[in-house]
């Protein structure tokens, strides 16, 4: 899946591309509040502010 026309918000995968982490990394991270999924669909798929992605990166380097 890629992401949307703005680039805003991108999928699970493309998160853990970004920050080199395993999905239930991720899962745990929206579990417990430290990163906050946005849900979709009937699946209730996980997708991510790239804002909120790029601010991690930045405050771990």
């Amino acid at each position: 899946m890629t992401t949307s026309n703005t680039g805003d918000i991108i999928t699970l995968k493309e998160a853990c591309e970004l920050l080199n982490c395993h999905p239930n990394t991720l899962r745990k991270w929206d579990n417990s509040g430290f990163l906050k999924a946005i849900r979709f669909g009937a699946r209730r798929d996980r997708r991510y502010h790239r804002a909120d992605i790029e601010k991690l990166i930045s405050q771990k380097t």
